[in-house]
């Protein structure tokens, strides 16, 4: 089974991009982030006439998490326990969507961006990243054996080698150590990057900004990732990063990240 994971930067604009790359990559199951879209503004149609399902969740121009999949979606949930809001007042964003695909419970995330290091929304990155490891350390603690897939825009590079210049983020967010800390607590709850041993560094990204032809100078950042339980992670055979699906006019700034596993699909656990 193939499963990816992208940040498409507005499905609307781009839903020919991506229907055409689900054909070409023939992926099962997609983990879809800042859809950009109410619930009645998403093509839903345009993924049913190729077969798939989609499990959306959506509140405005801003935000918006999918699930799409061709091997069925069930235990649908929106958000995970603990998992912090913003506003005045505080509520949940559209940022977190579960549900499970033929015996995977799949997490499309959209992590907060931090914004700068002084502002709160830095804090609240961090508050949200400690949730998840939370959650996700709950879920492994209740099943060891959960077949568990956390994928999204993480908004942090982990490493130095995961940006193109480290002296320019001296000072900016994505790669503060209070950041790190927080992704890393991630895998300390057990979850394990399962592409980028297939995908090594440095200089491999999967985004790149618009502006000042980030892209054709290969001045990017690797913040997309697929962090997998366990017993996920023992039946990955291979991994990419879709370097291409960003090139052309009206591309994401994001690349889809995909994986492969083999052997027979379990029962998802995992905050179902």
């Amino acid at each position: 089974m193939r499963i990816a994971t992208w940040n498409v930067n507005s499905i609307r604009s781009r839903i020919d991009r991506v229907t055409d790359w689900l054909v070409r990559s023939e992926v099962d199951v997609l983990a879809v982030q800042e859809t950009k879209a109410r619930e009645d503004q998403f093509p839903y149609d345009r993924f049913k006439d190729l077969g798939y399902e989609v499990a959306h969740h959506g509140l405005s121009q801003w935000n918006g998490v999918a699930v799409v999949s061709r091997v069925g979606i069930e235990d649908v949930r929106i958000g995970f326990d603990g998992m912090p809001g913003w506003g005045d007042p505080i509520a949940e964003e559209a940022r977190a969507i579960g549900a499970t695909c033929a015996g995977v419970r799949v997490w499309s995330l959209y992590i907060p961006n931090g914004r700068t290091l002084d502002d709160p929304h830095l804090l609240y990155k961090v508050d949200w990243l400690q949730a998840l490891a939370a959650a996700g350390r709950t879920w492994l603690a209740d099943d060891p054996s959960a077949q568990i897939a956390l994928l999204g825009d993480w908004n942090i590079a982990p490493f130095d080698e995961d940006v193109w210049s480290v002296p320019y983020y001296e000072g900016r967010t994505h790669t503060s150590p209070k950041e790190r800390a927080a992704f890393q607590g991630v895998v300390d709850a057990g979850y394990v990057d399962v592409v980028r041993p297939h995908t090594p560094g440095p200089g491999v990204y999967t985004y790149w900004d618009y502006t000042q032809l980030r892209f054709q100078k290969g001045r990017g950042m690797r913040i997309d990732f697929a962090l997998c339980s366990p017993a996920l992670a023992a039946r990955v055979t291979g991994a990419a990063i879709d370097r291409e699906a960003r090139k052309g006019k009206g591309a994401s700034d994001h690349a889809p990240v995909v994986f492969e596993i083999d052997g027979p699909a379990g029962h998802g656990g995992g905050g179902s």
